[in-house]
């Protein structure tokens, strides 16, 4: 642990993740892992006790969950508030923004990349401008975001003959672009795809798990094990649409910001 390394309790109840992110967070230089809470009780207590920098705050918990502890601290009046980076499966935008509300600093989508976690930790201590709650937006540099995309779903083994490859593609485009598309991927990610390709929402969605389930059948395995290795997900190692093309999306962003 570095001078000045960025203290942060996990809070999850899910043991394995737990255990996966402090071993992954204690290795990074300027972080720290000062505590572990598997339930909302235990959550506030060890907020109170050791008072982290940030907090890595699941949603749904026994006892009391990620929202109740929020609502709880904003009820008192302590002299310390840690950072809310929240953990919460794809969910409503109401639910979104009554978490912001709570005072959520940020949001990451399960299943989700341990090393956008790590850097969302960093973006929340150090960049006083994200907006609560939601993906930072930002201007991408002008380069081939087209040529970019295409190349990395040819390189994870989707064929590029098939609709879902195309309607993946412009999928992850728009998120690049409009990242709260993923707070509505049903009624508003799939819908926009369908109109460019004059097709229906449905079957926008079954192209795109169809050509998910061929890439992770007859895929570049060593490149998505690189990409979605360290995915925490409730299906077998197979994400769901809106995790792959999130990941995606967010692999660009990263590489266009390190550029």
């Amino acid at each position: 642990m570095g001078q000045g390394a960025t203290r942060v309790l996990i809070v999850d109840d899910n043991h394995e993740l737990c255990d996966v992110l402090k071993g992954f967070l204690d290795s990074q230089s300027d972080m720290s892992v000062v505590g572990v809470a598997y339930d909302g009780i235990e959550a506030l207590r060890k907020i109170a006790q050791l008072e982290p920098d940030v907090v890595v705050l699941d949603i749904i918990m026994p006892h009391l969950d990620g929202m109740g502890v929020l609502e709880r601290l904003s009820e008192q009046n302590s002299n310390h508030r840690p950072k809310f980076v929240i953990l919460t499966a794809l969910g409503q935008e109401q639910i979104i923004q009554r978490l912001t509300d709570m005072g959520a600093d940020y949001y990451v989508v399960k299943p989700f990349d341990i090393q956008t976690l790590a850097d969302r930790i960093r973006q929340v201590i150090s960049s006083p401008q994200i907006v609560k709650g939601k993906q930072i937006e930002y201007n991408p540099p002008a380069r081939d975001l087209h040529a970019e995309v295409t190349r990395l779903i040819h390189d994870m083994g989707i064929p590029a003959n098939i609709r879902g490859y195309t309607y993946i593609r412009e999928a992850i485009l728009l998120v690049i672009a409009e990242s709260t598309l993923l707070n509505s991927v049903t009624k508003e990610l799939y819908p926009r795809v369908a109109e460019v390709f004059d097709t229906t929402a449905a079957r926008v969605e079954r192209a795109i798990r169809h050509a998910i389930e061929i890439a992770w059948t007859r895929g570049n395995i060593e490149l998505l094990n690189k990409l979605f290795g360290y995915t925490v997900s409730s299906e077998k190692g197979k994400p769901t649409n809106s995790a792959f093309i999130a990941r995606i999306a967010d692999k660009i962003r990263l590489d266009i910001r390190a550029s």
